[in-house]
């Protein structure tokens, strides 16, 4: 991975790029042509940059006992929302809404990153994250995802690491 210069990604320049700019943090930025009837995000930016599914990681916005989380878990599998609540030492965990994820956010579904999001919450991401030396995650618009190992993504969402995916 090299770092992405500023005037590289100027025209990509969406408030999770703004973010890892800032940080000075080793990423790259993948595109790709994103066809409007698809609904698997996730899945189609795997297909389209030849990486496995295990290795594109979905951002969902969710809400524990009715505080908001961001869930990261690979697109190869399912959030296990009774391990996400136990994993936060609570009791309920449900998918909040497509209005107030994008409200919440400032991204659109399927273009959600962890990265940049207009409120600041709390991160948990899969520990299958760990597996690899680089990992796939919106960069705030779909067509287009950042590159990046899984340590800095922990770092820099300041994210607790657990088992939260059931992985198909």
């Amino acid at each position: 991975m090299t770092v992405a210069s500023a005037s590289k990604s100027a025209s990509a320049a969406t408030p999770a790029v703004r973010v890892l700019n800032l940080a000075g943090i080793d990423y790259s930025l993948h595109s790709f042509e994103h066809d409007p009837a698809t609904r698997r995000y996730g899945s189609e930016a795997a297909d389209k940059l030849g990486v496995g599914s295990d290795q594109v990681f979905k951002t969902l916005m969710i809400q524990v006992d009715g505080a908001p989380v961001t869930a990261l878990v690979p697109v190869s599998g399912q959030l296990d929302l009774k391990a996400l609540a136990s994993a936060r030492s609570a009791k309920k965990a449900q998918l909040a809404g497509v209005a107030e994820t994008e409200r919440r956010t400032g991204y659109p579904v399927g273009g959600v990153s962890p990265f940049g999001q207009r409120h600041a919450v709390p991160v948990v991401i899969d520990r299958t994250v760990l597996e690899h030396a680089s990992v796939f995650v919106s960069a705030g618009r779909r067509g287009l995802e950042i590159e990046i190992r899984p340590e800095d993504l922990v770092m820099l969402t300041n994210a607790q690491v657990a088992k939260i995916a059931a992985l198909d």
